[in-house]
């Protein structure tokens, strides 16, 4: 590649393909990544690319943590009302395809509740996780 970048004028990066046997397009490409991550030419170089692939897979963990957390508050702050059934937050959660393992780690079911709703809420989702795997 550095005989492409530092060839002397005439020369056509064509030729220099040809010489090295490689397809004209695939050196192209490879000069085109090296001015990208030298900073001379716009776009994403390697780096940003890997750090945005993480983020992105951070931000598919977190969403459905964030959804459990946000109806677990709704669901408790509701939890004494009258006529209201034990586990409509599980059932929700299950239906839109958020795991019980998901729910079961965010709310930290694993520890001792002290709350009566929330012990009946981490039976439940308990024996879904065993009946469901």
């Amino acid at each position: 590649m550095a005989v492409a970048q530092r060839r002397e004028a005439g020369v056509t990066i064509k030729q220099i393909a040809e010489d090295f046997g490689i397809c004209e397009t695939c050196l192209q490409t490879w000069l085109r990544k090296a001015e990208i991550e030298a900073g001379s030419r716009p776009g994403t170089t390697a780096a940003e690319s890997a750090e945005l692939r993480d983020l992105r897979k951070r931000n598919r963990v977190l969403e459905p943590e964030n959804e459990v957390l946000r109806r677990a508050a709704a669901y408790l702050s509701q939890a004494n009302v009258p006529g209201k059934g034990c586990y409509p937050l599980a059932s929700e959660l299950a239906a839109d395809g958020i795991p019980v393992t998901v729910s079961c780690r965010v709310l930290k079911l694993a520890r001792q509740p002290c709350d009566r709703w929330l012990a009946r809420l981490s039976r439940f989702l308990c024996e879904s996780v065993l009946a469901h795997g």
